[in-house]
């Protein structure tokens, strides 16, 4: 009788660890929390998730100016982003960005793109996202005070306000490049099972081609998952 081992549903080619970062000039940071609220479902989440701290915790600001003479009120804005863009330049705990799920650079050259009408008569808002890297010590509050000190630090000119939503978010950068790492927490567990159960026994995971998911469990805490299915064996 031979005994049936771990049969792992791979895609062929996939890259993990560095090397996932390596190969993609481009890296996407994710809002994952914001997606998390909608698409989670505690019941499809398997037992073995890979725990870490989220690369960054981000709000929404957004930069109101009333000032009554248009050209003086769109001068008080660019003002305004420009020393948002300088403060955090000399700021090693601050980056600026912008997009709602996926957050990408923001700088000088952006400015005019991101002042719009303000639903108040003679107003306009520029709305951009502010992101301060998580710190292996960090508590929220920590985290969320380094943003606001910062927004308020900021100079702002004439009548320009910069208002925070302190809707706060996380974001992880490049989600896959953790794939290699939950494989490897799930074959060790799918072994550990299977042998729960004696000899002739064995485990046949499916799913592991799937994304890589994840939940908030913690203030700052992401938990990372594959969505597999594994099921124990008797070998024949």
């Amino acid at each position: 009788m031979r005994r049936q081992i771990l049969t792992l549903a791979l895609v062929a080619g996939i890259a993990t660890g560095p090397q996932v970062l390596a190969q993609d000039s481009q890296v996407n940071e994710l809002v994952v929390t914001a997606q998390m609220r909608e698409e989670y479902d505690p019941s499809q989440t398997p037992a073995i998730v890979l725990k870490r701290r989220a690369d960054n915790l981000i709000t929404e600001i957004s930069v109101i100016c009333d000032t009554r003479d248009p050209t003086q009120r769109r001068a008080e804005l660019r003002t305004t982003l420009r020393n948002l863009i300088r403060a955090a330049e000399k700021d090693p705990g601050i980056e600026l960005g912008l997009g709602e799920e996926v957050v990408g650079r923001f700088d000088e050259t952006m400015i005019d793109t991101i002042i719009g009408p303000y639903p108040k008569p003679d107003t306009e808002v520029a709305r951009l996202i502010v992101k301060t890297r998580i710190l292996p010590g960090d508590t929220l509050d920590g985290a969320t005070g380094r943003i606001k000190a910062f927004a308020k630090a900021t100079p702002k000119a004439g009548r320009t306000e910069i208002l925070l939503t302190e809707d706060w978010n996380l974001t992880l950068i490049q989600p896959d490049q953790y794939r290699g790492q939950i494989i490897d927490l799930v074959a060790r567990d799918s072994l550990q099972t299977a042998g729960a159960f004696g000899p002739g026994y064995g485990v046949q995971v499916e799913g592991l081609n799937l994304p890589v998911s994840w939940y908030q469990s913690g203030p700052l805490e992401l938990s990372l998952f594959i969505p597999y299915k594994m099921t124990v064996r008797r070998g024949e």
